[in-house]
């Protein structure tokens, strides 16, 4: 498409003109002067055939002509100003909208997070949690990480590590657990998965008691409620070593579960980015260590 001659010193004029009501006002801002200002303007209307302000004694005021042209030139400028806005270090900065699990946004990409921002400084991240429930589509996602099976329509799904549950305590609970069974005699903190705490007594080869009490749709705010002391969590330690490693929680047995994994995952109908290649590539990296320490 061969494109008319555009007269931008004249349109830049006209639309900064036009926010301020005021050519002087423009100048300032275009570090011209108020004559240079009123010409261009005057230059876009003769173009045009059309008056674009009425000139007051006390200022300007815009008329219909002008009004249906500003708002294509207020989005055409805002836009290429965001786009060199972009630009940084011979790089064009691009957004990558990810979505997490908030347990294992909280307790695994966070940490490592400082790693991707110095390998990748031109990428803008936003990151959003849930509860593993997410429209991917409806929320404009690059990314989600999900923990499941990696079964879902439509989507692109790449694995990246386990994180099998177990029972995690404070230690003044952990010292009354000698063995399995001491379990059965605790309040059970639980998940919306009916199916995990069942699933763990199995494994630990005691019958299981009936299953009770509260119940949370995230691990992070189990654990929070186990930390002060409301009873016993099954989640994965994976995504709880801080608390671990500074004796906050404690691990009193090492049975656990696999309910699934953690998977990063697009959409087929989206295309792929510079920013999400490289994304991907790091995450991909930092699961591989993950599963090498398991």
């Amino acid at each position: 498409m061969v494109r008319p001659y555009l007269p931008l010193n004249a349109l830049r004029a006209f639309e900064a003109a036009a926010r301020h009501l005021s050519f002087t006002r423009a100048a300032i801002e275009l570090c011209v002067t108020q004559a240079a200002v009123s010409h261009q303007v005057k230059l876009l209307e003769q173009r045009l055939g059309a008056t674009l302000f009425r000139r007051l004694p006390r200022g300007l005021m815009i008329t219909e002509e002008g009004l249906a042209l500003l708002p294509s030139l207020q989005e055409s400028f805002d836009r290429m100003a965001d786009m060199l806005e972009r630009f940084e270090g011979g790089h064009v900065r691009e957004v990558l909208k990810l979505g997490a699990v908030g347990t294992l946004a909280v307790g695994w990409l966070l940490p490592r997070l400082h790693d991707f921002r110095e390998r990748y400084p031109f990428v803008d991240l936003r990151l959003s949690t849930n509860n593993n429930r997410v429209d991917i589509a409806a929320e404009g996602l690059d990314y989600t990480i999900k923990f499941g099976n990696g079964a879902w329509h439509d989507i692109e799904a790449e694995a990246l590590f386990e994180a099998p549950l177990s029972v995690l305590c404070i230690p003044a609970i952990a010292k009354q657990l000698k063995s399995p069974e001491d379990v059965t005699h605790q309040t059970l903190l639980r998940s919306y998965r009916a199916d995990e705490w069942p699933g763990w007594f199995e494994a630990a080869g005691v019958a299981s008691p009936p299953i009770r009490g509260m119940v949370f749709d995230s691990s992070v705010l189990m654990i929070e409620a186990a930390l002060q002391g409301a009873g016993v969590a099954l989640t994965p330690p994976l995504m709880f070593s801080r608390q671990l490693s500074s004796g906050a929680l404690e691990q009193p047995f090492e049975i656990y579960i696999s309910k699934g994994s953690y998977w990063l995952i697009r959409l087929k109908s989206r295309s792929v980015t510079p920013a999400m290649e490289m994304f991907r590539n790091w995450l991909a990296e930092q699961a591989a260590e993950t599963r090498g320490m398991a």
